[in-house]
């Protein structure tokens, strides 16, 4: 009967403390990522040992301290996110970690400081399709394990839906049960996302409207106003730098808008790619850099595949020239 009456109130102990800790934020980026949290009255290591499956020794040296000194009431402690006790498989299941959405922040990148989690997991979690986010939205990034290697750890929660709405294709998302504060992000950008093979995939961005076209070979109309704003950038196609070299493609959700990767010009500069061999032309926005990889070596742009299509090429790699912003 004692034995129960303990066992009772020890799980009950266990529940309080991830309650209180039920909103769990990542902080740092890869590959130190952590969880914040505020020492609790009556919590100790071997407390928080269990909750987060971190070894005792662990959480010590992590905070630069002794378990000799004990934890103070209200001290902010490092808890370390490591393979032990956090998973971002697709079927990864536990207590759901959640990252605050930046100002400017795209998917790609919260892939990249976040253990490269693969985007497709993040938008499983997320239930949404693009790769577009909102500034302080939260997503799920990964799963704190419901055991670790020192002992039990949280009580497993459910996925929760989050806010974060890709850009290209709008849904009705289930808000999150976070007090955190909405703001409409202006014009966002997606960057690209990761891959194994030769392609990324990039989501429907939006963009900036400006001003008319400067180069001669038969342009291709996009629908953004793409070739307006590249005029105003290159006064008319004076003030522009030109390039010559191979180019390829990458899987775009956006169709009939044109984006490209490039290595030097900055986000939101519209290129000018001429297929020299029919004299075709199209205007495309810079997202981001080409990554680097084999598949990607000597290339001066990646292209969406719909603008690749315009420009009447289709090859894995083609010749073209380019003009854009000095």
């Amino acid at each position: 009967m004692l034995k129960s009456i303990l066992s009772i109130a020890l799980f009950g102990l266990s529940a309080g403390v991830v309650k209180a800790q039920d909103t769990l934020q990542v902080m740092g980026t890869s590959p130190d990522l952590y969880i914040s949290h505020i020492v609790k009255k009556g919590e100790n290591f071997y407390s928080l040992s269990r909750t987060y499956g971190v070894p005792p020794k662990e959480i010590a040296t992590v905070n630069n301290t002794s378990m000799d000194h004990g934890l103070q009431l209200g001290h902010s402690l490092h808890i370390p996110l490591t393979a032990a006790n956090f998973s971002q498989k697709a079927d990864a299941s536990g207590t759901p970690v959640y990252h605050k959405v930046t100002d400017k922040e795209t998917l790609y990148r919260v892939s990249v400081n976040h253990n490269k989690v693969p985007l497709e997991n993040i938008r499983q979690w997320n239930n949404f399709s693009g790769d577009g986010l909102k500034k302080d939205s939260y997503i799920v990034i990964g799963f704190l394990k419901a055991g670790g290697s020192a002992g039990s750890a949280p009580v497993a929660a459910a996925k929760k839906e989050m806010p974060a709405e890709p850009v290209a294709e709008p849904v009705e998302k289930p808000q999150p049960a976070l007090p955190a504060p909405k703001k409409e992000s202006a014009k966002k950008e997606a960057e690209p996302r990761p891959v194994q093979e030769q392609s990324e995939q990039i989501a429907d961005a939006p963009t900036t409207s400006a001003p008319a076209p400067a180069r001669t070979p038969v342009a291709v109309a996009n629908g953004e106003n793409f070739e307006e704003v590249y005029n105003q950038q290159t006064s008319n196609g004076k003030k522009a730098n030109g390039e010559k070299g191979p180019g390829t493609w990458f899987k775009s959700n956006a169709v009939g808008k044109y984006y490209a990767l490039h290595n030097t010009a900055p986000r939101g500069t519209i290129i000018k790619v001429t297929n020299p061999l029919n004299g075709k032309s199209i205007y495309a926005k810079v997202l981001d850099v080409i990554p680097q990889m084999k598949a990607n070596a000597g290339l001066i742009i990646k292209l969406s595949d719909s603008a690749q299509d315009a420009l009447g090429s289709n090859e894995s790699r083609f010749y073209c020239e380019l003009s854009y912003e000095k």
